[in-house]
């Protein structure tokens, strides 16, 4: 038998072992080839936010899950700490906005290839996370802040700003606990975190931005506060009023309903940022999510969206409902297993747990991460295990009642009568195979008799066409934990 292929891009799309956060990506021509590149924050401290150095990724356009490293494209001219950067095309040169000193002095680099290296860094007149704007007239426009945002044209050097065309609080902000006064522009509805990000959409100029709600958003299970959305605002012109758009991403997972008919988050939420792309005929969303118990090993992820306009000229993203055919609403739309694997994964490949994006302890609560002040330091949940070499991520302290689930699997016509997990299941351990729900129909069960590093799962039937998978964890002993490596069907 030929040995089995392994999943190496799904969602996240990156290897597992890479930790890009804060992704702007950008598709550019160069030398009559067209790619998507992407260009974040770089994750390698472990135990802090980002690192060193960027580097930089890129797929060619008519193949998304066949990504390139190009390796490293800077260094912060002090040594120091990047954080989030922006590249954008003017002319035959590629202008880097890197953000140096964790965010708090933003240097302009050039290369005249989109993956670098950037060289000749000025210190520009931006802030805290830029994002840039060409627009199709060729000028230039920025947008910047931490909880507060700012906007303004860009002189020729691509550094400085227009001082007359500056936009202080272009959009409202939120107010988180540590703002004691409200300035005059709190946004207590769609309020601006962080994450500037521009884009030109359809004829409209959408800021996309990562928005911390202070309130609850019960249909999500979001009760008090929470920054792992993505929203956007619009307007008709690049630095004219803005008006409410909504949010189009959320790094919670799958979103359950609850008995109370509340939202149940089954992933541990994080910070969030990243940007929409169009990628030939198809808008993405992307954004990051995080690993282990923090936010210090943060990976890409990316979803499909829908763009439409309403006959009044209001732009929609993300999940649309229609009404008699016009769009209404907008909403988050679904948290994946399988990034551009737009028919699901290969059900025959070997899978890495780690691509799950539903990981529910069984008792109505979401499995919240330890955060950065250190609190639940205690709780053991389950969660993905960060890697940084190797082709597969585990889920490790799966308790009694736990499902990791993937969205989505593709049995295709022939079907899967078994499933092989590999892992570490201690004596005792239940595994029931569930399909569409985490609560569906049980398709296959075993059990593992001795501490085991794989369980051989048969079907009560053959899976055919792409659904949703569960795999349910059940043991008498409450103390005990299990670990799912990878899996696979026959």
């Amino acid at each position: 038998m030929d040995e089995k292929k392994t999943i190496k891009s799904a969602n996240p799309y990156m290897p597992l072992w890479e930790h890009i956060p804060d992704g702007e990506p950008r598709v550019f021509t160069y030398n009559g080839e067209t790619r998507i590149y992407l260009y974040g924050s770089h994750d390698t401290l472990k135990t802090e936010y980002c690192g060193y150095d960027y580097v930089v990724w890129s797929a060619p356009v008519d193949d998304l899950t066949n990504w390139t490293c190009h390796g490293e494209c800077y260094r912060a001219t002090d040594g120091g700490i990047l954080y989030a950067p922006d590249v954008v095309q003017k002319g035959d040169t590629f202008y880097m906005y890197a953000a140096e000193s964790k965010g708090s002095v933003i240097m302009m680099a050039t290369s005249k290839t989109p993956w670098g290296p950037f060289t000749d860094p000025v210190k520009t007149e931006l802030g805290f996370d830029p994002g840039i704007l060409v627009d199709d007239d060729g000028r230039v426009y920025a947008f910047w802040g931490f909880c507060q945002c700012h906007a303004g044209e860009l002189n020729d050097d691509m550094c400085t700003i227009k001082k007359e065309t500056v936009r202080y609080h272009i959009i409202g902000h939120s107010k988180p606990f540590w703002i004691k006064e409200d300035d005059g522009h709190v946004d207590p509805v769609d309020g601006f975190f962080e994450a500037s990000s521009p884009r030109k959409v359809n004829g409209k100029y959408v800021f996309v931005y990562s928005k911390r709600y202070e309130y609850n958003k019960p249909e999500l299970g979001v009760f008090g506060s929470n920054n792992g959305f993505l929203s956007y605002k619009w307007s008709d012109t690049p630095l004219g009023d803005y008006k409410m758009g909504g949010d189009i991403s959320f790094n919670g997972g799958e979103i359950l309903e609850g008995p109370d008919g509340n939202g149940i988050m089954t992933y541990q939420w994080g910070n969030n940022h990243g940007s929409l792309m169009k990628i030939k005929d198809q808008w993405y969303i992307f954004y990051h999510r995080q690993t282990g118990c923090n936010e210090f090993a943060r990976q890409a992820m990316v979803e499909p969206v829908d763009v439409a306009l309403d006959k009044d000229g209001k732009i929609f993203i993300g999940k649309i409902t229609y009404e008699n055919g016009e769009p209404v609403k907008s909403d988050v739309v679904d948290m994946t297993s399988q990034g551009f694997n737009k028919d699901g994964l290969d059900a025959f490949s070997v899978i890495s747990a780690g691509y799950t994006c539903h990981m529910y302890d069984g008792k109505g609560k979401p499995m919240y991460q330890d955060n950065a002040e250190g609190t639940n330091k205690d709780v053991r949940v389950a969660h993905i295990q960060p890697v940084y070499e190797g082709d597969s991520a585990p889920v490790v302290d799966i308790q009694s009642g736990a499902t990791i689930g993937f969205k989505y699997i593709n049995f295709g016509d022939d079907g899967a009568s078994s499933a092989t997990l590999k892992g570490d299941f201690p004596e005792g351990f239940e595994i029931s195979l569930r399909l569409d729900q985490f609560d569906g129909q049980i398709f296959a069960a075993g059990k593992a008799e001795a501490d085991s590093k794989e369980i051989v799962l048969t079907m009560s039937g053959k899976i055919t066409g792409k659904h949703s998978v569960y795999f349910e964890f059940v043991t008498e002993d409450e103390e005990q934990r299990a670990v799912l490596d990878t899996f696979t069907f026959d």
